[in-house]
């Protein structure tokens, strides 16, 4: 810029030609008092058209009045004013002035105002200098704005005229022309940068429309002050970019970001529906609701391809920016209807988005066919529509719908692009949650087959039980409990727990019951049955390829290994005596008649499948009526609570005698089991009854050839005796083929026993461990068919070992069971 000291002669390069520049004078109203001739030939008026007339009358652009009277009261604020003006010339032209005005007071102290102009291209520099800055921040893209230290506006450029007209804008202040929330911050800002002259950069806000006050945008606003030549403040000016898109963008990612914790949290199929309707609103829509297909629910698999209207859909979620939905019209399980022209039923048959920006209730015909439909959208004022159809792995489960009200504007291209991802998104965690329910399902009904179905103790034990399988993500577990009828009218109980759950617990479950059965049927003892099923539990570790020692070496080192605990028990009705023995499993509880109970005293055991520790039996002898409490920890241990206060609320619920164990049990369990289990829970109760002698008939009998005759008529008689003449030769024969082994081939005292139960028991003991063998005789042998007759005549038989030898038992069916008696007394 040049100044006057190197200006050029005769002043024609001056920053201001004192020669052209025009001068005028305005009283304190505005009003011209005094008009010069440079002012003349500036402007083509001669004095006596402008001399006492408003000088705003001389602006050329609409607005520029109350820009004219902002510029006032600035100047009263300040020392002057220097910019920019339009002005018109007396032909019509337009001309752009660079004017200073000054403040100046009369000779009586009123306001005078003097106004130097002068056409700005007569500037220094063509014209390119401070004041030619103007009209380019008028036409800049960004809004901007210039207020005094009172707040008023002094001047705005044309982008935030669009938004908010002049007159309603100049010479206001901030508070009378912003919304009240969006002038309280921008003050609050605004008198910031006044006090410290720090600029505040960045203040992102969003502000509905002029236009369309139902249209969000989002705005960046940044402040900054003005200070005059000797750095007064003396206002601050603002710039407003919209952001709208890269606060869109933002949003778009948080919501992603958002779905992507919140959808798919647990394994269940309707919860994750309503974690897609939660997500959606309200920062997408207004109300969405999820539809499944039943199918999916129940964790099938639904037919690949389009889906038309025949398969039954479920509504599985819903939300609304409205509590309690009203205008869902349906509940979650409810079954949707829906109309071919319906934008669900075009979605799912098409198998792609559906978007209807601007929903017309008059022309729309699933709107207008359905009268209550129609009177929902219109009273919720839904005026956009979109549906996106749930797909994953090439399979539609469902679909998903969008309904935008007043608050929101119609669907547009991103919106229909970040509901398809929420919506894959989600799809991906529904399927897995079908496939879970569909794991689950098979494992329960597994789980539900390979579980006794009806228990029976026979004439020695009453029997009850009861069975909760987990509500837990990971499925079923390996629970499970057992009563087998043994040879002598005996019982066995069981119950035990696989490690772990899934359908692999549960199959690893099934294979220890089959086990336990075939062993119980072997008439092993307690101690030895569990130590034959620890063996096969390591061999189907070992099938694994886990080291069943390395979970006790070392717990740190992973493996596949699934452990198992069991607790087997033996009662004898004759005897009453009730053998036992566990491997890691919790101890029974016996109820004795009176009341009191006791918590066996059985030695541990390791769990199955270590083979570290031997097992070890434990035989009591139980009153007539006493009570054995059989269960797994999921009964009485849960995460807030401990094993022993469960232990000991399950004691009190057995010690108060019932006459039924179904009210005993369900005492029991509405005490433990206030929700839904955590892990599989199993009780297993039963009440002992004493075979008395009427019904039981024994026998020593010397090791004599000559004594098979005698046993034949003891037998003989007994049967007599009991009215069980049909089974007179039978019987008399089993007994004289047994004891006619025992005494050639065995030592020690013969004992003969007959046990009238559901079935007419014969036993015969002897003092050899040597058992006997089923031969097929040839026609030249002279012996070798006694035990191949008698297993033609018995339903069943075989050999337990006692501590003394051996036992050959046989099982003959009631006369009533073949249609040859009534099987009475």
């Amino acid at each position: 810029m040049m100044t006057s000291e190197n200006a050029v002669p005769g002043g024609s390069g001056r920053a201001w030609d004192m020669a052209k520049a025009a001068t005028a004078e305005l009283d304190g109203q505005g009003r011209v008092v005094a008009w010069t001739r440079a002012a003349e030939m500036l402007l083509g008026y001669p004095a006596e058209e402008v001399l006492h007339r408003p000088a705003a009358e001389l602006l050329a652009l609409p607005g520029d009045e109350a820009r004219a009277a902002a510029v006032a009261r600035w100047c009263r604020a300040g020392d002057g004013w220097g910019g920019s003006v339009a002005a018109r010339h007396r032909d019509g032209r337009d001309l752009q002035l660079a004017v200073q005005v000054t403040p100046l007071l009369d000779s009586t102290g009123r306001d005078r105002w003097s106004v130097l102009a002068l056409e700005e291209w007569r500037m220094p520099g063509g014209g390119v200098n401070q004041l030619m800055l103007e009209p380019f921040l008028a036409q800049a893209p960004v809004g901007m704005a210039v207020l005094d230290t009172d707040l008023r506006y002094v001047w705005v450029n044309e982008v935030l005229e669009h938004l908010i007209p002049l007159d309603r804008r100049l010479g206001k202040p901030v508070a009378e022309v912003l919304p009240r929330l969006e002038a309280e911050a921008f003050e609050e800002r605004m008198r910031r940068v006044l006090e410290t002259g720090r600029p505040v950069m960045d203040y992102e806000f969003r502000s509905p429309t002029y236009a369309d006050p139902h249209q969000e945008r989002a705005y960046s606003a940044s402040f900054f002050g003005l200070e005059d030549p000797r750095g007064r403040r003396i206002g601050l000016w603002y710039m407003v970019i919209d952001v709208t898109e890269r606060w869109r963008a933002q949003e778009r990612l948080a919501l992603l970001n958002d779905a992507s914790v919140r959808i798919g949290s647990t394994l269940d199929v309707t919860r994750t529906a309503q974690e897609l309707a939660d997500v959606a609103v309200p920062a997408l829509a207004d109300f969405v609701a999820v539809d499944l297909l039943d199918s999916v629910l129940r964790g099938d698999e639904p037919v690949p391809g389009p889906v038309d209207s025949t398969p039954v859909m479920r509504r599985s979620g819903q939300r609304s920016v409205h509590e309690g939905c009203p205008e869902a019209g349906l509940a979650v399980g409810e079954a949707v209807q829906r109309s071919p022209s319906s934008p669900i039923a075009r979605c799912l048959l098409k198998g792609e988005s559906l978007v209807e920006p601007v929903l017309d209730l008059a022309t729309s015909a699933w709107v207008t066919e359905d009268p209550v439909r129609a009177a929902v959208i219109r009273e919720f004022g839904f005026r956009s529509v979109m549906v996106a159809p749930v797909q994953a792995r090439g399979i539609t489960l469902g679909a998903a719908t969008f309904f935008r009200s007043r608050r929101l504007g119609p669907f547009v291209a991103d919106d229909v692009r970040l509901a398809e991802e929420l919506v894959a998104r989600a799809a991906v965690c529904v399927d897995n949650a079908r496939r879970f329910t569909r794991e689950r399902a098979a494992a329960r009904v597994m789980q539900q087959n390979l579980l006794p179905h009806a228990l029976t103790g026979g004439s020695a034990l009453e029997v009850a039980s009861w069975y909760f399988p987990a509500d837990a993500p990971s499925g079923v577990g390996g629970d499970w409990f057992d009563v087998i009828p043994l040879s002598g009218a005996r019982v066995a109980l069981v119950v035990g727990d696989v490690v772990g759950h899934g359908i692999n617990a549960a199959a690893t479950m099934g294979r220890l019951r089959t086990a336990v059965r075939t062993l119980a049927n072997l008439d092993l003892p307690p101690d030895e049955l569990l130590a034959r099923l620890d063996d096969l539990v390591i061999g189907l570790v070992k099938t694994q390829g886990a080291d069943p020692a390395a979970d006790v070496q070392d717990p740190g080192v992973a493996s596949t290994f699934m452990g198992a605990t069991c607790l087997y028990a033996v009662y004898d009705p004759v005897g009453r005596r009730c053998s036992m023995a566990r491997a890691g499993h919790l101890p029974p509880l016996i109820v004795g008649p009176d009341g009191t109970v006791d918590c066996a005293d059985l030695p541990a055991g390791p769990p199955l499948g270590l083979g570290t520790l031997p097992f070890e039996s434990v035989e009591r002898e139980l009153a007539e009526g006493s009570l054995i409490a059989l269960y797994t920890n999921g009964l009485i241990e849960t995460r807030d609570r401990d094993i022993g206060v469960g232990l000991s609320r399950l004691s009190d619920t057995l010690a108060v005698s019932g006459p039924a164990l179904k009210d005993i049990g369900g005492r029991a369990v509405e005490a433990l089991l206030t929700g839904p289990p955590s892990d599989d829970a199993a009780l297993l109760l039963a009440r002992t009854h004493v075979l008395d002698a009427r019904h039981v008939a024994s026998w020593d009998l010397p090791a004599d050839p000559a004594v098979v005759g005698n046993a034949r008529a003891l037998a003989g008689r007994q049967l007599s005796e009991w009215g069980m003449d049909e089974l007179l030769f039978t019987t008399e024969l089993i007994v004289s083929e047994l004891v006619t082994n025992a005494i050639r081939h065995a030592a020690g005292p013969i004992t003969l026993r007959l046990i009238r139960q559901d079935a007419l028991i014969c036993e015969v003991s002897d003092g050899s461990s040597t058992s006997p063998r089923l031969r097929h005789a040839r026609t030249t042998d002279e012996s070798g068919r006694g035990l191949f007759i008698v297993a033609q005549l018995t339903r069943r038989w075989g050999t337990r070992y006692t501590p003394a030898g051996k036992v050959i038992w046989t099982e003959q069916s009631m006369p009533s069971e073949d249609g040859t008696g009534d099987g009475t007394d």
